[in-house]
C-alpha cells in the first residue's frame, strides 16, 4: 500500500485485510530513518507504535476497531502524552515526562490511531520558521535550504514527506496554516474552543488552537471529526454537538458567497501567489460561486495587537518554569533568585526570552493601559470586522503567506521581518474563527503556494466543503 492514499482509503484497506497496520508502521519507521536529515521528529516511539499496531489488528479481527483504525499519526511536541517526553522543543523541559495525556491525543488513541512520535517545533510554539528549536531546525522537504514554516513545522513536514498518515499541530497566529502553505499540504486551524486544549502547553491561552495536517481534504475532515467536541477538563471548551465532517464534504448545498478582502492583496504579496489565487477565484466564479469584494479595515493593526497580547499571555504562562518543580534547573546558584535567573537564562532560547520580555513590559505598571488594554480594544474591532463581513459572505479567500518558503537563516536576524510573515494569518486567531490552508500550485522555483479559506465561528463544514470542491474540480 502506498503512503499517498487518503486516510479513509487506508482505514478501508486495513478493515478489508488488504493491508496491515503493522507493515504500515514499519514502512513509516523506515521512511523516518531514511529522511532523518529533515529533523521532523524530536522523538520516535518505535516499539510503542508497533505494539499499538498489533493491538489494532486484533480489534480489526474482532470488528471493534475505531474510525482511525491503524492510521499513523505524528503529534507536535507541545501536547502531553502520558509516559512520553514533553519538551516543547526547549532545553528548559528536557527529560520532562508528563503524567497524563492531552484530550485531543486521547481522542485519537480511543479511535485506534497509532502515535508514531512527537514532532519538532519552534520552542514553546514561538516562531514562524521552525528555526527556534533546541533540537535544531527542521528542513523543508521540497527544498532543504528553505524553512518549513512554524511553529508546527515538524508536523507539516511529517505529512509532506510521507512520514505519517496525518499529523497534529497547534496554531496561535498561523502555526498550522503557514507551514502547511510552505510544505504544500492541507492545514486546519479550527474555531477557538472547538477542540479541547487540555494537555496543551500554553503559549497564549486565548489564541491557541489544536488542528490537523493532511495530504487531502478528507484527511483533515476525518481528523477534525475525532478531535472536535466538548471537554469538561477545558473551561473554554464549547458545548458543541458531534459533527459529521466527512459526510458533510459530499453535501450538495447552495453555492457559497465568497469574499475577497482588498487589504490582503497589497503590494507586499508575491506576484505568483496573487496570480494563482486569482485563477482559483476566477474558476469558482465560472462554477457559479458569487464573488464579492469586501473590507476588513482594521487589518493594518493586527500584527501590533497580536504581538502585544500573545507576548503578554506568554509572559504569564511561562512564569511557571522556574527550576523548582520540574524541568531544567540552573546550577551554581547561591540564592533562590539566582536559581530563577540562571534557569530561565540558560533554559529558554533567544526568541522565547524576547517574547517574555516584551510581554512583561506591556503588562507592567504604567504601560498596561497604553499597550495591553488598547490592543484588546483593537482585537474586538478586528473581530467586528469579520462579523460584519460574514453578514455578507460565507467564505473569505486570502493568501496564507505573503511569500513562498524563505531560505533558512534569511529572517532570523530581523525579528520584525519574521513577524510580518504572519500578516495574513494572525487576524484569524484574534477573531477566533477557523482557517484552512489549501495547496494550490507552485512558484517558478517549485515552492508550494497556499491559499487560505476563512469562515465564521463553528462553520468548519463550509470551509471543508469548499476545499473539497476546489480539490476535486479546480486543482
Amino acid at each position: 500500500m502506498k503512503n499517498n492514499q487518503s486516510c479513509l482509503n487506508i482505514v478501508s484497506a486495513f478493515k478489508n485485510k488488504e493491508a496491515s497496520p503493522t507493515e504500515s508502521v514499519k514502512n513509516y519507521l523506515a521512511e523516518i530513518d531514511a529522511q532523518r536529515e529533515l529533523n521532523a521528529f524530536n522523538f520516535v516511539f518505535s516499539e510503542a507504535a508497533l505494539h499499538s499496531a498489533e493491538a489494532v489488528e486484533r480489534k480489526i479481527e474482532k470488528g471493534t476497531a475505531g474510525k482511525l483504525a491503524g492510521l499513523v499519526v505524528a503529534i507536535k511536541d507541545v501536547l502531553s502524552i502520558e509516559g512520553k517526553p514533553l519538551t516543547c522543543s526547549s532545553k528548559i523541559l528536557e527529560n520532562f515526562i508528563p503524567l497524563y495525556t492531552a484530550t485531543a491525543v486521547q481522542k485519537l488513541i480511543d479511535e485506534d490511531a497509532i502515535i508514531i512520535g512527537k514532532t519538532n517545533c519552534d520552542e514553546f510554539a514561538m516562531g514562524s520558521s521552525n528555526e527556534n528549536s533546541a533540537f535544531g531546525s527542521v528542513l523543508n522537504p521540497v527544498d532543504h535550504t528553505r524553512a518549513p514554516g512554524g511553529s508546527s513545522g515538524g508536523s507539516a513536514v511529517a505529512v509532506a514527506a510521507s512520514l505519517c498518515d496525518f499529523s497534529i499541530g497547534t496554531d496561535t497566529g498561523g502555526s498550522i496554516r503557514q507551514p502547511a502553505a510552505f510544505c504544500g499540504v492541507y492545514g486546519l486551524k479550527p474555531t477557538y474552543s472547538l477542540v479541547s486544549r487540555f494537555g496543551l502547553t500554553a503559549f497564549a491561552s486565548s489564541f491557541d488552537s489544536i488542528g490537523p495536517f493532511g495530504k487531502y481534504i478528507d484527511d483533515v475532515a476525518l481528523a477534525l471529526e475525532v478531535l472536535a467536541g466538548h471537554d469538561p477538563k477545558d473551561s473554554t471548551s464549547f458545548m458543541s454537538q458531534p459533527a459529521d465532517y466527512v459526510n458533510d464534504l459530499s453535501a450538495r448545498g447552495e453555492k457559497l458567497v465568497i469574499g475577497i478582502p482588498d487589504e490582503y492583496f497589497s503590494s507586499g504579496l508575491q506576484p505568483e501567489i496573487k496570480t494563482e489565487i486569482e485563477d482559483v477565484v476566477s474558476r469558482l466564479a465560472n462554477a457559479g460561486y458569487e464573488i464579492r469584494c469586501i473590507k476588513l479595515p482594521h487589518t493594518d493593526y493586527a500584527i501590533a495587537a497580536y504581538y502585544i497580547l500573545t507576548t503578554a499571555e506568554a509572559s504569564s504562562n511561562l512564569a511557571r518554569y522556574d527550576g523548582v518543580r520540574f524541568g531544567y534547573r540552573g546550577q551554581d546558584s547561591r540564592t533562590v533568585a539566582d536559581m530563577y535567573k540562571n534557569t530561565r537564562s540558560e533554559g529558554f532560547g533567544t526568541e522565547v526570552k524576547r517574547r517574555i520580555m516584551l510581554g512583561t513590559y506591556v503588562l507592567s505598571s504604567g504601560y498596561y493601559d497604553a499597550y495591553y488594554k488598547k490592543a484588546q480594544k483593537v482585537r474586538r474591532l478586528i473581530k467586528q470586522d469579520f462579523e460584519k463581513a460574514f453578514g455578507e459572505v460565507d467564505i473569505i479567500i486570502t493568501p496564507t503567506s505573503p511569500t513562498t518558503a524563505f531560505k533558512l537563516g534569511e529572517k532570523t536576524t530581523d525579528p520584525l521581518e519574521m513577524y510580518l510573515s504572519d500578516i495574513f494569518t494572525i487576524s484569524t486567531n484574534l477573531a477566533g474563527i477557523p482557517g484552512l490552508n489549501i495547496p494550490i500550485g507552485s512558484d517558478n522555483q517549485g515552492l508550494p503556494i497556499g491559499m487560505q479559506l476563512l469562515a465564521s465561528h463553528f462553520c468548519e463544514s463550509k470551509l471543508l466543503q469548499l476545499g473539497k470542491f476546489i480539490e476535486k474540480n479546480i486543482l
